[in-house]
């Protein structure tokens, strides 16, 4: 699979002065609720509408879906307010139920996307179609599997292709519900920079408070679209009710946000410089994330020294240490000397954080 202008034309075909909006509830309810959620969008920015039929669920219990019934409710949706429709599919048989229900988007999900099998099973049941296709990253960050996903779906003819950005699951806890791992998705665009990426700051987010700002770091790392779950009465929801938000608070994110356009020499310049701050900016947030894991190490070490009555210091260990980093940082495109000026900091920050350990004041 090659980078081709070609990847984008079906969403350059919707001739969208804006990016592209995917907005629904997490899970199709009631026919109801699908009708009602559809009409409050149809006048807003969203293109597409959204509805899980089948929700895979990490435990057996929670709601699972209402299954192909809700299909018909998507179609009657489309039918009133000509919205285009979207839901996800597991498995061939989802497949044929969505195509015989008129399904504009299918969209693979993140648990789909971890098996290359199933991926495989999915790409030969939609062989030639002329459906849009989006595939999810897979909760693991591993973007050779993501982009293993796509390729299978190209070599089956499928050339409507799209990729959704949804967060990677971790072990540790942090604001997020799911790590965005930005340099994933900034990778891909570098490798295949006209196939469209989409954002989920619902999964990524895992609450409304924060959806904006992860919609507008999109956007300012130049992101095609955003897939937002939206619920008339979000706090009722049957699934996922804590990153729900209304159509209303769709519309005024919509507003807010700043879309930069490329309309002049000088706009392009300052899109383009927009987007690689960004790109710094969450760069530089990682690096003193990895700063800060390292130096509890170190003060792991300080406790371990400390109970063994041993000096902080550990000469023939450092300069083991900065010889490696030295040639490393050089295969890297690093100079000597500034590896040598980043670990000599590096290493007396750590000597600090040690010597709080044996002083007993950490």
């Amino acid at each position: 699979m090659e980078n081709k202008k070609e990847l984008r034309t079906w969403l350059d075909d919707f001739g969208l002065s804006h990016p592209l909006v995917i907005a629904g509830p997490c899970s199709a309810e009631t026919e109801e609720q699908v009708l009602t959620i559809a009409h409050q969008l149809k006048d807003s920015d969203a293109t597409v509408l959204r509805a899980g039929i089948w929700k895979p669920r990490t435990r057996p219990g929670n709601f699972e879906g209402v299954g192909a019934l809700g299909l018909k409710w998507l179609q009657k949706a489309k039918e009133e307010t000509g919205m285009l429709t979207t839901t996800e599919v597991a498995n061939p048989n989802h497949v044929d139920l969505a195509l015989k229900h008129d399904v504009d988007i299918l969209w693979i999900g993140a648990r789909t996307t971890v098996s290359p099998f199933i991926v495989q099973e999915i790409a030969d049941a939609l062989k030639g179609t002329d459906k849009i296709v989006l595939v999810k990253n897979p909760v693991n960050p591993d973007l050779s599997l993501w982009l293993g996903a796509v390729e299978r779906l190209h070599t089956a003819d499928i050339n409507k292709l799209g990729v959704i950005h949804r967060g990677f699951s971790a072990y540790e806890k942090t604001k997020y519900r799911n790590n965005p791992e930005w340099q994933i998705p900034i990778e891909l665009q570098n490798k295949f920079p006209d196939l469209p990426l989409i954002l989920d700051p619902s999964h990524i987010a895992g609450r409304r408070d924060i959806i904006f700002d992860l919609c507008q770091t999109a956007l300012d790392l130049n992101y095609d679209g955003i897939m937002v779950e939206t619920h008339h009465t979000p706090d009722k929801a049957w699934s996922d009710a804590a990153q729900q938000i209304t159509p209303e608070t769709l519309i005024q994110i919509m507003n807010d946000l700043k879309v930069r356009k490329e309309v002049s020499a000088s706009e392009d310049f300052q899109n383009k410089l927009t987007a690689l701050r960004s790109k710094i900016d969450i760069t530089d947030s990682q690096i003193l994330e990895i700063l800060s894991k390292r130096m509890k190490i170190s003060e792991e070490i300080g406790q371990v020294k400390k109970d063994q009555n041993v000096a902080i210091l550990q000469t023939k260990r450092w300069n083991e240490i900065l010889g490696k980093m030295v040639l490393e940082g050089e295969e890297k495109g690093l100079s000597e000397e500034f590896v040598l000026r980043m670990f000599k900091a590096i290493h007396q920050e750590s000597i600090n954080h040690q010597q709080k350990i044996l002083d007993g004041t950490r």
